[in-house]
Order: structure tokens, then sequence, then C-alpha cells
């Protein structure tokens, strides 16, 4: 059956239903007020900023070569007719390392020796006419031209016994220098030369590193050198087994960059190495920078202000947090060290920092310093 109203109750029911939602939205608006997101209390850990000396430790890889190393070489030129050593032997002082064919000097040799007798019995001859001229003389049986004419025969004939002499002892080392002899106990690093093959004087047949002494050499930038500490003490270790290690000093620094790749050349002097550092050994070196004064602070504290490093510092009176920009000199995954933009017992905060607002106030669930 169909309600049917007056008109005057068909106009009170219809303001009813348009004053419902307005009703209803005025109810809403008086509860309780909301919570802003802005004005919630975040949970956050914090840290003390503390000033410390950091320095920061530089790794390269080097490789262990002699402190000293000799060219050996032949001191006249010839054809060498034997090799008497390798690559990796050890030599003595003295010992015979190679030969060259020695006939040339022998011949050489030979003539010296009779060009020396020949003027030793010049000089024989010359002095017994001297002692004859001289005796006459006294006795007044010869002039004194025959006199001087037989003193200066006897000084030239001693002349060309002196020269003979030294000709015959320059035959001799000619003779003893076919003969190529270690003058250092050592190892040969390196050989140049077979046998068979003619050399020249002075050409590099063997290299020989002296026993004495070990060298680790790094290829170093020019910035790691301009900060380094004055004599710093070089840590250095096997590349395959980092056990292996022994200490040294920077021995040398080469005055001139490598043209290539701009480094310098670094010899650093080993302290007692162990035996298993041998020549060509690969090692790593470390060594730590000058210390400067900075503070340390844990990777998850630093956030980013502006496009610059920045960090969330706590107020302990009110807490609340601010930003501050800092800078940061060195990165890794634990930690960042700021050389400016913090104080000493400043608060840090480390958990948290994703949701903070400048002014936010905080609540802390731990502190550490």
């Amino acid at each position: 059956m169909a309600l049917s109203l007056s008109p005057a109750a068909w106009c009170r029911w219809r303001a009813w239903q348009l004053l419902l939602p307005a009703v209803s939205i005025f109810l809403v608006g008086c509860g309780p007020e909301a919570e802003s997101p802005n004005d919630q209390v975040r949970p956050v850990r914090t840290v003390v900023a503390r000033k410390s000396e950091l320095g920061e430790t530089v790794t390269l890889t080097g490789q262990i070569q002699a402190e000293n190393e000799v060219s050996l070489a032949f001191r006249i030129g010839g054809r060498i007719i034997e090799r008497s050593v390798g690559v990796g032997d050890h030599v003595d002082p003295e010992q015979i390392l190679a030969k060259l064919d020695p006939q040339d000097e022998l011949n050489a040799l030979r003539s010296a020796r009779a060009a020396l007798s020949a003027a030793e019995g010049q000089l024989v001859e010359a002095q017994n006419t001297y002692d004859r001229q001289s005796e006459l003389l006294r006795r007044g049986h010869t002039t004194r031209v025959l006199y001087d004419q037989a003193q200066q025969s006897l000084r030239t004939a001693q002349s060309r016994e002196d020269d003979a002499q030294a000709r015959l002892e320059i035959a001799q080392d000619r003779v003893s220098f076919t003969e190529l002899r270690a003058n250092v106990t050592g190892t040969v690093t390196a050989r140049s030369a077979e046998s068979g093959e003619v050399v020249q004087p002075g050409q590099t047949v063997f290299r020989v590193a002296r026993v004495e002494g070990r060298d680790a050499v790094f290829d170093v930038p020019a910035q790691i050198i301009h900060s380094a500490p004055p004599n710093p003490e070089i840590t250095v270790t096997l590349t395959d087994d980092p056990s292996v290690k022994a200490k040294g000093w920077v021995r040398q620094v080469d005055p001139e960059a490598d043209p290539v790749t701009r480094t310098f050349r670094v010899r650093v002097s080993l302290i007692d190495p162990p035996g298993t550092m041998r020549l060509g050994t690969t090692v790593t070196g470390s060594m730590r920078q000058k210390s400067v004064p900075a503070i340390s602070i844990p990777a998850t504290a630093l956030t980013r202000s502006n496009g610059q490093p920045a960090v969330w510092i706590l107020d302990p009176e009110n807490l609340t947090v601010s930003l501050r920009n800092v800078e940061a000199v060195s990165f890794d995954p634990s930690s960042v060290v700021v050389a400016h933009g913090l104080s000493e017992g400043d608060i840090l905060v480390t958990a948290g920092v994703q949701a903070l607002h400048p002014g936010q106030k905080v609540r802390l669930l731990g502190a550490s310093s």
C-alpha cells in the first residue's frame, strides 16, 4: 500500500534528508583531534662524537728484488766458447761463469814475451858498453863524446825494457779477461748471451743479485708520497700468504716519475725477511698515512642535505634533532671520517635517520660512544 504524505510533512522529511550529512560531518569533527605524522615521537639510536688522530692505511702491490744487483760483462770482445752457469744458479767470488776464445790473446802474450826478451838483451849490451866507456873515461883512454853516447844508449835500452815489461803485463791481463769471473756472492737473475755468440766489451752477459739484502719495490702515486709521514714503517706481506710478513723502511724514492704511469719507483729495505720472500715474489705493502685530527662516525649516521653530506644532531635537553652539513674525507662500508662540521661531544643519530625532520622530538633506544 502506498504511503501518502501531506505537503507539509513531505517538506519536513526532505529537509531532514539534506541536513543529515552535515550533522554527521559535525559530529565527526567534534571527536578527538588526529595526530600529525610530523608530531610523532620517533625512536632513534645515538652515538657521541669523539675526536682522535686518524690516518688512512694505504695498500699497494709490488715485488721482491735484490737490494744490490751486479751486471757482469767481459772487458774485451770475442766469441764465447763456454758458459758454466744459468739463471737461478748460485755463484761465489772468483767462480768462472763463461770463457772467450783466448787464441788471439795468447798469441799477443807470446809476442810480448819475445819483445821483452829482446829488450832485456839490448839492455845487457847497453849496460856493458856503458861500463866499459865509464872505465876508459876514468883512465883517460876514451873521449867524453863516446861516454855520453854509451850513457844515452843505456837509458834508451832501459826504457825499451820497461815498455816491453808493461806490454807483457797488458797481454797477460787480456788473457785473464777471456774468463768471466763472479766478483760477488749471489744468484744469477738474468743471462743475455750464449755459447758461440760474439760479444762486445762491456756487453752484459749475466746479472747477479747479491745475497745480502732484499727490497720490496712498489710503483707509488705522487699524492701518496706527499701525504706519507717522515720515515714511515712499511708492513710487507706475501700476497698469496698474508701470514708471512716483514717490516721495512723506505730506502730510495726515484727522483723522476715514470713517463707512462706517472708513478714513482719506491724501494723498501726489508728487515730480516723470511726465506719464503724470494726474488720476484709478489708482495703487498701497507702504510699508514699522516694522522690528522678527525672524528670517525658510523656510516649509518650519514645522510644528505642540499647535495652535501649531513648528520642529525640531537639536542639532549629537549630531545629534538637538527640537520647539520659535514665534510667527510673518507668513506668505507662501516664508518665515515669527518674532518669539519662536528665538535667533540656532539650527539649524532645513527639509527632512524630516514624518518626525521628538523625539530622533531625523538625517543632514545640506546646510546653509545
